[in-house]
Protein backbone atom coordinates (compact mmCIF):
# COMPACT_ATOMS: atom_id res chain seq x y z
CA UNK A 1 0.00 0.00 0.00
CA UNK A 2 1.47 3.37 -1.00
CA UNK A 3 1.79 5.93 1.75
CA UNK A 4 -0.31 9.05 1.31
CA UNK A 5 0.75 12.67 1.42
CA UNK A 6 0.72 15.06 4.36
CA UNK A 7 -0.81 18.39 3.31
CA UNK A 8 -0.04 21.38 5.53
CA UNK A 9 -2.15 24.52 5.09
CA UNK A 10 -1.34 27.72 7.00
CA UNK A 11 -4.46 29.88 6.69
CA UNK A 12 -5.23 33.36 8.02
CA UNK A 13 -7.65 36.14 7.11
CA UNK A 14 -5.00 37.59 4.77
CA UNK A 15 -3.06 34.76 3.17
CA UNK A 16 -2.80 30.98 2.77
CA UNK A 17 0.38 28.92 2.30
CA UNK A 18 0.32 25.28 1.21
CA UNK A 19 3.01 22.60 1.61
CA UNK A 20 3.09 18.84 0.95
CA UNK A 21 5.26 16.06 2.37
CA UNK A 22 5.77 12.31 2.26
CA UNK A 23 8.47 9.85 3.32
CA UNK A 24 10.16 9.99 -0.12
CA UNK A 25 10.92 13.71 0.32
CA UNK A 26 13.86 15.20 2.22
CA UNK A 27 11.66 18.07 3.41
CA UNK A 28 8.17 19.42 2.69
CA UNK A 29 7.68 21.23 -0.65
CA UNK A 30 5.72 24.47 -0.72
CA UNK A 31 3.32 24.95 -3.63
CA UNK A 32 3.74 28.05 -5.77
CA UNK A 33 0.82 29.46 -7.75
CA UNK A 34 3.28 30.56 -10.44
CA UNK A 35 5.31 27.74 -12.00
CA UNK A 36 9.05 28.20 -11.50
CA UNK A 37 8.65 31.03 -8.95
CA UNK A 38 8.51 31.12 -5.15
CA UNK A 39 5.04 32.67 -5.11
CA UNK A 40 3.92 31.03 -1.87
CA UNK A 41 1.54 33.53 -0.18
CA UNK A 42 -1.91 33.07 -1.71
CA UNK A 43 -4.40 35.81 -0.73
CA UNK A 44 -7.37 34.25 1.12
CA UNK A 45 -9.92 35.75 -1.28
CA UNK A 46 -12.38 34.60 -3.93
CA UNK A 47 -14.00 36.47 -6.80
CA UNK A 48 -17.02 35.62 -8.94
CA UNK A 49 -17.00 36.57 -12.61
CA UNK A 50 -19.81 39.06 -13.30
CA UNK A 51 -22.82 37.37 -14.88
CA UNK A 52 -21.25 33.89 -14.75
CA UNK A 53 -20.78 31.15 -12.15
CA UNK A 54 -16.98 31.18 -12.60
CA UNK A 55 -14.78 31.64 -9.53
CA UNK A 56 -11.21 32.91 -9.19
CA UNK A 57 -9.02 32.73 -6.10
CA UNK A 58 -5.88 34.39 -4.70
CA UNK A 59 -4.01 36.87 -6.92
CA UNK A 60 -6.22 35.93 -9.90
CA UNK A 61 -9.30 37.00 -7.93
CA UNK A 62 -7.72 40.37 -7.10
CA UNK A 63 -6.63 40.92 -10.72
CA UNK A 64 -10.08 40.15 -12.19
CA UNK A 65 -11.81 42.40 -9.64
CA UNK A 66 -9.42 45.29 -10.46
CA UNK A 67 -10.31 44.85 -14.14
CA UNK A 68 -13.99 45.12 -13.04
CA UNK A 69 -14.60 41.62 -14.44
CA UNK A 70 -15.42 39.98 -11.10
CA UNK A 71 -16.80 40.71 -7.62
CA UNK A 72 -14.22 40.22 -4.86
CA UNK A 73 -15.01 38.46 -1.56
CA UNK A 74 -12.54 39.61 1.11
CA UNK A 75 -12.29 38.50 4.77
CA UNK A 76 -13.46 35.08 3.55
CA UNK A 77 -11.95 33.12 6.45
CA UNK A 78 -13.38 35.43 9.14
CA UNK A 79 -16.80 35.48 7.47
CA UNK A 80 -16.83 31.67 7.31
CA UNK A 81 -15.86 31.46 11.00
CA UNK A 82 -18.91 33.59 11.85
CA UNK A 83 -21.06 31.48 9.47
CA UNK A 84 -21.85 34.70 7.61
CA UNK A 85 -23.61 35.34 4.31
CA UNK A 86 -22.22 37.01 1.20
CA UNK A 87 -24.43 38.78 -1.37
CA UNK A 88 -23.08 38.88 -4.93
CA UNK A 89 -25.23 40.24 -7.78
CA UNK A 90 -28.38 39.77 -5.66
CA UNK A 91 -27.54 36.09 -4.96
CA UNK A 92 -26.80 35.06 -1.37
CA UNK A 93 -24.00 32.61 -0.61
CA UNK A 94 -22.91 30.98 2.63
CA UNK A 95 -19.34 32.07 3.47
CA UNK A 96 -18.65 28.47 4.56
CA UNK A 97 -19.59 27.17 1.10
CA UNK A 98 -17.35 29.82 -0.47
CA UNK A 99 -14.45 28.69 1.71
CA UNK A 100 -15.03 25.15 0.38
CA UNK A 101 -14.70 26.54 -3.18
CA UNK A 102 -11.47 28.30 -2.09
CA UNK A 103 -10.05 25.02 -0.75
CA UNK A 104 -11.05 23.18 -3.95
CA UNK A 105 -9.14 25.83 -5.91
CA UNK A 106 -6.09 25.29 -3.66
CA UNK A 107 -6.20 21.55 -4.32
CA UNK A 108 -6.38 22.09 -8.07
CA UNK A 109 -3.25 24.29 -8.43
CA UNK A 110 -1.33 22.97 -11.48
CA UNK A 111 1.80 20.95 -10.84
CA UNK A 112 2.33 18.90 -7.65
CA UNK A 113 -1.16 19.60 -6.23
CA UNK A 114 -2.91 18.39 -9.39
CA UNK A 115 -0.86 15.18 -9.26
CA UNK A 116 -1.56 14.69 -5.55
CA UNK A 117 -2.66 11.15 -4.79
CA UNK A 118 -4.14 9.91 -1.55
CA UNK A 119 -4.12 12.37 1.35
CA UNK A 120 -2.79 10.75 4.51
CA UNK A 121 -3.57 13.78 6.64
CA UNK A 122 -4.69 17.37 6.16
CA UNK A 123 -3.02 19.55 8.79
CA UNK A 124 -4.51 23.02 9.10
CA UNK A 125 -2.51 25.68 10.90
CA UNK A 126 -4.31 28.70 12.35
CA UNK A 127 -3.26 31.51 14.68
CA UNK A 128 -5.57 30.33 17.44
CA UNK A 129 -7.68 27.20 17.86
CA UNK A 130 -11.20 27.28 19.27
CA UNK A 131 -14.47 25.40 18.76
CA UNK A 132 -15.54 27.68 15.88
CA UNK A 133 -12.34 26.94 13.94
CA UNK A 134 -12.68 23.22 14.69
CA UNK A 135 -16.30 23.07 13.47
CA UNK A 136 -15.52 25.13 10.36
CA UNK A 137 -12.57 22.95 9.34
CA UNK A 138 -14.52 19.74 9.92
CA UNK A 139 -17.27 21.18 7.69
CA UNK A 140 -14.79 22.08 4.92
CA UNK A 141 -13.04 18.69 5.14
CA UNK A 142 -16.36 16.78 4.92
CA UNK A 143 -17.33 18.77 1.81
CA UNK A 144 -13.95 17.88 0.31
CA UNK A 145 -14.59 14.21 1.07
CA UNK A 146 -11.83 14.06 3.68
CA UNK A 147 -12.51 11.93 6.75
CA UNK A 148 -12.59 13.81 10.08
CA UNK A 149 -9.87 11.48 11.43
CA UNK A 150 -7.57 12.64 8.62
CA UNK A 151 -7.87 16.28 9.69
CA UNK A 152 -5.56 17.78 12.29
CA UNK A 153 -5.74 21.32 13.66
CA UNK A 154 -2.61 22.99 14.96
CA UNK A 155 -1.59 26.50 15.99
CA UNK A 156 1.44 28.42 14.74
CA UNK A 157 3.48 27.92 17.92
CA UNK A 158 3.23 24.15 17.61
CA UNK A 159 4.11 24.33 13.90
CA UNK A 160 7.27 26.21 14.86
CA UNK A 161 8.11 23.52 17.44
CA UNK A 162 7.78 20.71 14.87
CA UNK A 163 9.63 22.67 12.19
CA UNK A 164 12.58 23.73 14.38
CA UNK A 165 13.19 20.24 15.77
CA UNK A 166 12.89 18.57 12.35
CA UNK A 167 15.99 20.44 11.13
CA UNK A 168 19.63 19.32 11.39
CA UNK A 169 20.60 18.84 15.08
CA UNK A 170 23.21 21.63 14.96
CA UNK A 171 20.37 24.11 14.32
CA UNK A 172 18.79 23.30 17.70
CA UNK A 173 21.96 22.62 19.65
CA UNK A 174 21.09 25.65 21.82
CA UNK A 175 17.84 27.63 22.01
CA UNK A 176 15.90 28.56 18.87
CA UNK A 177 14.08 31.85 18.22
CA UNK A 178 11.24 32.83 15.91
CA UNK A 179 10.24 36.41 15.09
CA UNK A 180 6.82 36.71 13.43
CA UNK A 181 6.05 40.02 11.70
CA UNK A 182 3.02 38.89 9.69
CA UNK A 183 0.65 41.28 11.48
CA UNK A 184 1.11 44.81 12.81
CA UNK A 185 2.83 43.55 15.99
CA UNK A 186 6.21 41.86 16.33
CA UNK A 187 5.77 38.47 18.02
CA UNK A 188 8.80 36.63 19.41
CA UNK A 189 8.88 32.97 20.40
CA UNK A 190 11.80 31.14 21.96
CA UNK A 191 12.12 27.36 22.10
CA UNK A 192 14.02 25.78 25.01
CA UNK A 193 14.87 22.09 25.49
CA UNK A 194 15.21 20.39 28.87
CA UNK A 195 17.84 17.80 27.94
CA UNK A 196 17.70 16.08 31.36
CA UNK A 197 14.19 14.66 30.83
CA UNK A 198 13.24 11.63 28.66
CA UNK A 199 11.54 12.54 26.38
CA UNK A 200 13.03 16.05 26.33
CA UNK A 201 10.47 18.57 27.58
CA UNK A 202 10.12 21.55 25.23
CA UNK A 203 8.88 24.94 26.39
CA UNK A 204 7.94 27.88 24.18
CA UNK A 205 7.96 31.44 25.51
CA UNK A 206 5.81 33.74 23.37
CA UNK A 207 5.92 37.55 23.71
CA UNK A 208 3.87 40.17 21.89
CA UNK A 209 6.30 43.07 21.54
CA UNK A 210 3.70 45.45 20.06
CA UNK A 211 4.15 47.64 17.00
CA UNK A 212 7.53 48.87 15.81
CA UNK A 213 7.97 52.65 15.71
CA UNK A 214 9.33 54.93 12.98
CA UNK A 215 12.82 53.45 13.33
CA UNK A 216 11.93 49.80 12.84
CA UNK A 217 15.57 48.69 12.66
CA UNK A 218 16.41 50.16 16.07
CA UNK A 219 13.19 48.94 17.69
CA UNK A 220 13.70 45.41 16.38
CA UNK A 221 17.31 45.47 17.59
CA UNK A 222 16.03 46.29 21.12
CA UNK A 223 13.55 43.38 20.93
CA UNK A 224 16.38 41.01 19.88
CA UNK A 225 18.47 42.12 22.88
CA UNK A 226 15.53 41.56 25.27
CA UNK A 227 14.61 38.19 23.70
CA UNK A 228 18.11 36.72 23.74
CA UNK A 229 19.29 38.06 27.11
CA UNK A 230 22.40 36.10 28.05
CA UNK A 231 21.18 32.81 26.54
CA UNK A 232 22.77 31.00 23.59
CA UNK A 233 20.77 30.63 20.38
CA UNK A 234 21.81 28.42 17.46
CA UNK A 235 19.12 29.40 14.91
CA UNK A 236 16.72 32.27 14.28
CA UNK A 237 13.69 32.20 11.94
CA UNK A 238 12.03 35.33 10.54
CA UNK A 239 8.46 34.95 9.25
CA UNK A 240 6.00 37.42 7.75
CA UNK A 241 5.55 40.18 5.16
CA UNK A 242 6.79 42.79 7.67
CA UNK A 243 10.35 41.63 7.03
CA UNK A 244 10.07 42.48 3.30
CA UNK A 245 12.26 45.31 2.06
CA UNK A 246 15.78 46.34 3.01
CA UNK A 247 15.06 48.00 6.37
CA UNK A 248 17.02 45.56 8.59
CA UNK A 249 20.61 46.76 8.89
CA UNK A 250 21.79 46.91 12.55
CA UNK A 251 19.24 44.29 13.67
CA UNK A 252 20.25 41.77 10.97
CA UNK A 253 23.98 41.99 11.79
CA UNK A 254 23.04 41.51 15.48
CA UNK A 255 20.98 38.40 14.60
CA UNK A 256 23.71 36.85 12.47
CA UNK A 257 26.38 37.05 15.18
CA UNK A 258 27.20 33.37 15.76
CA UNK A 259 23.75 32.19 14.69
CA UNK A 260 22.14 30.83 11.53
CA UNK A 261 19.29 33.13 10.38
CA UNK A 262 16.51 32.06 7.99
CA UNK A 263 13.90 34.27 6.33
CA UNK A 264 10.76 32.88 4.67
CA UNK A 265 6.97 32.71 4.51
CA UNK A 266 6.40 28.95 4.52
CA UNK A 267 7.69 27.87 7.96
CA UNK A 268 4.21 27.23 9.40
CA UNK A 269 2.87 25.17 6.47
CA UNK A 270 6.07 23.08 6.44
CA UNK A 271 5.87 22.73 10.24
CA UNK A 272 2.27 21.54 9.84
CA UNK A 273 3.45 18.77 7.47
CA UNK A 274 6.15 17.71 9.94
CA UNK A 275 3.59 17.77 12.79
CA UNK A 276 1.27 15.34 10.99
CA UNK A 277 4.18 13.07 10.13
CA UNK A 278 5.67 13.15 13.65
CA UNK A 279 2.34 12.68 15.43
CA UNK A 280 1.60 9.64 13.28
CA UNK A 281 4.79 8.08 14.67
CA UNK A 282 6.55 8.04 11.29
CA UNK A 283 9.88 9.06 12.82
CA UNK A 284 11.66 8.85 16.16
CA UNK A 285 10.55 11.95 18.08
CA UNK A 286 12.34 12.26 21.44
CA UNK A 287 10.51 15.49 22.43
CA UNK A 288 7.33 16.42 24.24
CA UNK A 289 5.61 19.79 24.22
CA UNK A 290 2.38 20.53 26.07
CA UNK A 291 0.99 23.51 24.20
CA UNK A 292 -2.02 25.78 24.70
CA UNK A 293 -4.28 23.27 22.94
CA UNK A 294 -2.99 20.16 24.68
CA UNK A 295 -4.87 18.62 27.59
CA UNK A 296 -3.47 19.52 31.00
CA UNK A 297 -5.14 16.62 32.84
CA UNK A 298 -5.41 12.84 32.96
CA UNK A 299 -8.91 11.54 33.66
CA UNK A 300 -9.55 7.96 34.79
CA UNK A 301 -11.96 5.70 36.67
CA UNK A 302 -11.35 2.63 38.83
CA UNK A 303 -12.55 -0.66 37.41
CA UNK A 304 -12.44 -4.29 38.51
CA UNK A 305 -11.12 -6.54 35.76
CA UNK A 306 -10.51 -10.27 36.38
CA UNK A 307 -10.75 -9.56 40.12
CA UNK A 308 -7.93 -6.98 39.84
CA UNK A 309 -8.64 -3.33 40.72
CA UNK A 310 -7.07 -1.00 38.13
CA UNK A 311 -7.37 2.47 36.67
CA UNK A 312 -8.94 2.90 33.25
CA UNK A 313 -7.81 6.11 31.48
CA UNK A 314 -10.52 8.00 29.63
CA UNK A 315 -8.48 11.11 28.73
CA UNK A 316 -4.69 11.45 28.41
CA UNK A 317 -2.79 14.70 29.07
CA UNK A 318 -0.76 15.93 26.10
CA UNK A 319 -3.39 15.03 23.47
CA UNK A 320 -4.95 17.90 21.52
CA UNK A 321 -8.19 18.64 23.39
CA UNK A 322 -10.23 18.97 20.17
CA UNK A 323 -9.08 15.51 18.99
CA UNK A 324 -9.46 13.55 22.23
CA UNK A 325 -12.49 11.44 23.12
CA UNK A 326 -12.77 8.70 25.75
CA UNK A 327 -15.54 6.12 26.00
CA UNK A 328 -16.16 2.88 27.86
CA UNK A 329 -18.98 0.69 29.17
CA UNK A 330 -19.05 -0.48 32.79
CA UNK A 331 -21.31 -2.56 35.02
CA UNK A 332 -22.28 -0.71 38.19
CA UNK A 333 -21.22 -2.46 41.41
CA UNK A 334 -22.57 -0.89 44.59
CA UNK A 335 -23.77 2.71 45.02
CA UNK A 336 -25.38 4.59 42.09
CA UNK A 337 -22.37 6.83 41.51
CA UNK A 338 -19.17 6.99 39.45
CA UNK A 339 -15.87 8.22 40.89
CA UNK A 340 -13.51 10.08 38.57
CA UNK A 341 -9.82 10.67 39.24
CA UNK A 342 -8.23 13.87 37.91
CA UNK A 343 -4.47 14.27 37.77
CA UNK A 344 -2.02 16.83 36.36
CA UNK A 345 0.64 15.15 34.17
CA UNK A 346 3.52 16.57 36.25
CA UNK A 347 1.98 15.44 39.58
CA UNK A 348 1.62 12.06 41.28
CA UNK A 349 -1.34 13.33 43.30
CA UNK A 350 -4.87 12.87 41.99
CA UNK A 351 -8.07 14.38 43.29
CA UNK A 352 -11.43 12.70 42.87
CA UNK A 353 -14.94 13.79 41.95
CA UNK A 354 -18.01 11.63 42.51
CA UNK A 355 -20.92 11.94 40.11
CA UNK A 356 -24.20 10.81 41.72
CA UNK A 357 -26.59 9.01 39.37
CA UNK A 358 -29.78 10.50 40.78
CA UNK A 359 -33.08 8.80 39.89
CA UNK A 360 -31.32 5.71 38.52
CA UNK A 361 -33.93 2.90 38.50
CA UNK A 362 -33.50 0.57 41.52
CA UNK A 363 -32.16 -2.79 40.36
CA UNK A 364 -30.28 -5.75 41.76
CA UNK A 365 -26.55 -5.19 42.11
CA UNK A 366 -24.50 -5.64 38.91
CA UNK A 367 -27.55 -5.46 36.64
CA UNK A 368 -26.93 -1.89 35.38
CA UNK A 369 -24.69 -1.23 32.43
CA UNK A 370 -23.51 2.34 31.86
CA UNK A 371 -21.82 4.04 28.92
CA UNK A 372 -19.36 6.75 29.97
CA UNK A 373 -18.29 9.32 27.38
CA UNK A 374 -15.62 11.93 28.08
CA UNK A 375 -15.23 14.81 25.61
CA UNK A 376 -12.86 17.73 26.32
CA UNK A 377 -14.33 21.21 25.86
CA UNK A 378 -11.02 23.00 26.52
CA UNK A 379 -7.47 22.14 27.58
CA UNK A 380 -8.54 22.06 31.27
CA UNK A 381 -12.19 20.92 31.14
CA UNK A 382 -13.86 17.64 30.15
CA UNK A 383 -17.58 17.13 29.59
CA UNK A 384 -18.81 13.80 30.99
CA UNK A 385 -21.93 12.04 29.75
CA UNK A 386 -23.19 8.83 31.44
CA UNK A 387 -26.04 6.86 29.85
CA UNK A 388 -28.07 4.05 31.46
CA UNK A 389 -28.04 1.08 29.06
CA UNK A 390 -29.92 -1.31 31.39
CA UNK A 391 -28.97 -4.98 31.32
CA UNK A 392 -30.49 -6.83 28.39
CA UNK A 393 -33.93 -8.31 29.11
CA UNK A 394 -33.33 -8.39 32.89
CA UNK A 395 -33.31 -4.58 33.20
CA UNK A 396 -34.52 -2.54 30.23
CA UNK A 397 -32.57 0.67 29.54
CA UNK A 398 -34.17 3.77 31.04
CA UNK A 399 -32.35 6.03 28.53
CA UNK A 400 -31.46 8.39 31.38
CA UNK A 401 -28.32 10.50 30.85
CA UNK A 402 -26.27 12.40 33.42
CA UNK A 403 -24.09 15.31 32.30
CA UNK A 404 -21.24 16.86 34.24
CA UNK A 405 -18.16 18.98 33.46
CA UNK A 406 -14.92 18.23 35.26
CA UNK A 407 -12.35 21.01 35.41
CA UNK A 408 -8.78 21.10 36.64
CA UNK A 409 -8.56 22.84 40.01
Amino acid sequence: MTEGTYVGIDISSKTTVLSIYNSNMDEPATISTVLGQESYSIPTVLAKRIGMSQWFFGDDAIRHSRLKEAVLVEELFNLALRDGQVVIESDTYSARDLLVIYFKKLFSIPGPMAALGQIEKLIICVTQINLEVMELMNFVASKLGINQHQVMLIDRNECFYHYALSQKPELFLYNVALFDYSGSNMISCTLNRNQTTRPQLITLNVTNNGELGDNRDEDFDDIITRTFGSQLFSAVYLVGEGFDGEWMKVSLSHLCRGRKVFLGKNLYSKGACYAGYNKDGKRDWPFIYIGDNDLKLNLSIKILENNVMKFYTLIDAGQSWYDANGECEVILDGEPSIEFFIQRPESREAHNEVLELTDLPKRENRTTRLRINARPVSDVAVSISITDLGFGEISPASGKTWEHTITLD
